[in-house]
């Protein structure tokens, strides 16, 4: 049975429109990244240079609008830089692409691919039924990038443990190694994004994930 999913009425009041795109995979096997994909990821990287030169990365689709939405809900997207701006912002920089394992460098070429927010998840790291709702004065966490995340004033996926993964840095409680086998997959889609539907994104994303991967999907359809 698979978990609930939800969005504080608060979020939704200040911020209608915004939906969480929702897959779960399961019996993956992760690896290195697989020569071929990665040809595939640097053939994106470098169209979308050619396509945005001498733009920023708010002229990429997704990067703004989900700006708009840090802004309405009180956060600086200047300093708390949403995920999918600070790669696209990497590849218009010409920087490398930092290699993880085939499922984080999935989860990275679709952000990049659809200009939005994507959070992978080691399921089964994952307690309960998931919120997306902000962060309280008391609660942190220690993030992937090094850092313990204060997570009052920012909005989080949480579950009956707390917090655990962002649209700006993910937790390390939840982070996904070589080892995991059941995935949680979320889309964060800001209302006037519309280069896709949330349905393409998941079924795209889903059979992607699972050709690289191997395992089985389940598109949980998405909330808000």
């Amino acid at each position: 049975m698979s978990a609930q999913y939800t969005i504080d009425p608060f979020i939704v009041q200040e911020v209608p429109g915004l939906k969480l795109g929702i897959l779960r995979y399961n019996r993956v096997t992760l690896s290195t990244t697989p020569k071929m994909l990665q040809g595939r990821i640097n053939l994106l990287m470098e169209s979308i240079r050619l396509d945005y030169e001498g733009k920023t990365a708010a002229d990429v689709p997704g990067v703004k609008e989900f700006r708009t939405v840090l802004k309405t809900l009180g956060i600086d997207p200047s300093r708390y830089r949403p995920s999918n701006e600070a790669l696209i912002r990497r590849v218009l920089q010409n920087k490398p692409f930092s290699w993880v394992n085939s499922g984080v460098d999935v989860n990275n070429f679709l952000s990049i691919q659809f200009g939005l927010p994507a959070g992978l998840y080691n399921m089964d790291k994952i307690k309960g039924d998931i919120i997306l709702r902000m962060g309280e004065a008391d609660e942190s966490y220690p993030a992937l990038n090094g850092r313990e995340i204060s997570c009052e004033g920012k909005f989080f996926l949480a579950d009956e443990a707390g917090p655990f993964g962002s649209p700006l840095v993910d937790s390390v409680r939840t982070s996904v190694d070589d080892t995991a086998t059941n995935l949680l997959h979320v889309f964060f889609i800001p209302p006037g994004y519309d280069k896709y539907t949330p349905d393409q994104i998941l079924q795209s994303a889903a059979e992607m994930f699972t050709q690289v991967n191997g395992g089985t999907y389940h598109i949980d359809g998405y909330c808000g």
